[in-house]
C-alpha cells in the first residue's frame, strides 16, 4: 500500500529549509517538468523507514495526491542526514522494475556448530510488480544452512503474490564458507649470513689483538 507524505511548495534556499528541519525536494516524471517542494525531515524519516525505494509514496500537495517512488537521495557526508530528495512520478496501473533489498534472518546452523561462516553473496534482487504489490524487502531465513555444501539461490526466495523475480534464479544468495585457520608465518633464518657475520667479528677481534 502507498504511504502518504505531506509536502509544501518550496520557499527559500536549501540552507534555510534545512535549518527549519525541512528537506528540499523535487518530483518529476511522465513528461512533466520538475516541481520544487519541501518536506518535513522527521516525517520523511518515518516514510523512508517504511517505504525505502520500492513502496509507492503519495505526495499530498494542496489537496492533490501524486503517486511517486523515492528515486534519489542526497545526504550530508558527515551526518548522513538527507539534504535533497528526488521523487519519481509513477503510474499505479503499470508494473515497475526495481531492486528490492534482501534481509537475512536467523543464524546458520553451520555457524552455531563451528563448521563455517555465512557469506551473503547478494544483498538485493530485481523484481517487477505493480506499485502496490512491491515488497519493501525480501526476507530469508538462513537457519537451515548447516554444511559447507548448503546454499540458497534466488529461486529459493519466497516473494509475495503479484511479484515477478527478474534476477537469474541460479544466482547464489548465501552460502557457507569454511573457517580460515590462522597460521603464524615463520621467516626462515639465513644461517650462512649469521656465520659470515660471526666470522667477520672474529677476524676483527684477532686483528685488534
Amino acid at each position: 500500500m502507498a504511504i502518504t507524505l505531506q509536502a509544501t511548495q518550496r520557499i527559500g534556499d536549501r540552507a534555510a529549509l534545512l535549518a527549519l528541519e525541512q528537506i528540499p525536494a523535487v518530483y518529476y516524471g511522465k513528461g512533466a517538468d520538475a516541481v520544487s517542494i519541501a518536506i518535513n525531515a522527521k516525517e520523511f524519516g518515518k516514510v523512508w523507514k517504511d517505504a525505502g525505494e520500492t513502496t509507492a509514496v503519495m505526495l499530498a500537495i494542496g489537496g492533490e495526491k501524486i503517486p511517486t517512488v523515492i528515486h534519489d537521495m542526497q545526504r550530508n557526508p558527515i551526518t548522513g542526514e538527507p539534504t535533497h530528495i528526488d521523487f519519481l512520478i509513477i503510474d499505479m496501473k503499470k508494473e515497475l522494475e526495481v531492486n528490492v533489498p534482501i534481509e537475512f534472518e536467523g543464524t546458520a546452523d553451520a555457524e552455531k556448530n563451528g563448521i563455517g561462516t555465512l557469506v551473503k553473496v547478494l544483498h538485493e534482487i530485481e523484481v517487477k510488480a505493480l506499485p502496490n504489490d512491491l515488497p519493501h524487502a525480501i526476507h530469508i531465513d538462513v537457519t537451515n544452512l548447516a554444511t559447507l555444501d548448503d546454499q540458497i539461490h534466488v529461486r529459493d526466495l519466497k516473494v509475495p503474490a503479484g511479484v515477478t523475480v527478474m534476477t537469474d534464479g541460479d544466482e547464489v544468495v548465501a552460502l557457507i564458507a569454511a573457517f580460515k585457520e590462522e597460521v603464524e608465518e615463520t621467516v626462515p633464518v639465513d644461517l650462512s649470513a649469521i656465520e659470515v657475520e660471526q666470522k667477520g667479528k672474529k677476524d676483527e677481534e684477532e686483528a685488534t689483538a
